[in-house]
Formats: structure tokens, sequence, C-alpha cells
């Protein structure tokens, strides 16, 4: 049985093709969550005036990969100190949010955020958010599997 996991940790082409890069990662879709506009657009949510964010979400075997592991990966694909921006990308709609889907990934998302903020791993503090999943808006088929089908990088 699957289970799923949402991320947000900046441009969500390469966040997508790093998740699936993780055994146990059976799929990973891109789009929008955490805002208010219904079904909306990239153009939409590029704007930076509709709250979501640019997410993937995760289907993945529990069996083979823990969510824990996911959450440790989701940390280490991106810098969670910088608040609304991922490298060249600056807004909203590129914050580091995990969305969780139950009390248990909650508390594995705190868990871990706060094991790797007493770590001094990161020279400045975790600016994740860690908020209850809502409802997830697959973006355009263009955006779905973006960098594995040109071939290109996304630096996150």
């Amino acid at each position: 049985m699957s289970e799923q996991a949402t991320f947000g940790a900046g441009c969500f082409w390469g966040v997508e093709a790093r998740f699936r890069q993780v055994p146990g990662v059976i799929d990973a879709a891109v789009g929008y969550m955490g805002g208010a506009t219904e079904s909306p657009s990239y153009e939409q949510v590029c704007s930076d005036t509709t709250g979501h964010v640019e997410v993937c979400q995760v289907t993945f075997d529990p069996s083979r990969c823990g969510y824990d592991r996911l959450v440790r990966a989701f940390f280490a694909m991106h810098d969670p100190t910088q608040v609304n921006r991922q490298g060249p990308d600056v807004g909203s709609q590129y914050r580091s949010v995990i969305f969780y889907a139950d009390d248990a990934q909650r508390e594995v998302a705190e868990r871990v955020r706060d094991e790797l903020e007493a770590s001094g791993l990161f020279p400045a503090p975790i600016a994740t958010r860690i908020e209850p999943s809502q409802t997830f808006w697959k973006a355009e088929d263009y955006h779905q599997q973006y960098l594995a089908r040109r071939g290109g990088t996304c630096s996150i």
C-alpha cells in the first residue's frame, strides 16, 4: 500500500527530479498547494498573489522508504534557512514547507527539523514551515517530469 507526502522546496522541477531518485518512491507529481485560489494556473501562482507553493507530491512505498527518509531528503535538497526563495527564485511560492497528511507525518517532520536545527548543520535557523495538507492542484502537463524530458537541471 502506498502513501503520499507533499513538499515545497523551490522550483518544483528540481524537487520532483530529486525525489524520483529516492529508492521506494513510486511516483512524483508537481503542483500547487497552500493557497486560496481554486485550480490555479502556473501564471497565477508565479504572480505571488494566490498564496500557493510550488510543490512536489510524492507517492511512496513505506515498506521500502519511510517518511523519515523523505523528510531528510527534502532537507538535504535545498536551503531550508531561506525565507520565500531558493536560489534565483524569489517569492512566497518558493517557500520551504512540508505539508503533512496526518499527525504521524507532522510528528516526524517536526522531529527531523528539530534534530537538524540542534545539529548546527545549517548556518542560520531553519525557516521550513510545517503545515496541514490542503488540496493538491496538479500543475499543467508540460511541468510534469520537465527536467527529465528536457535533459536539464534546476538549482534548488
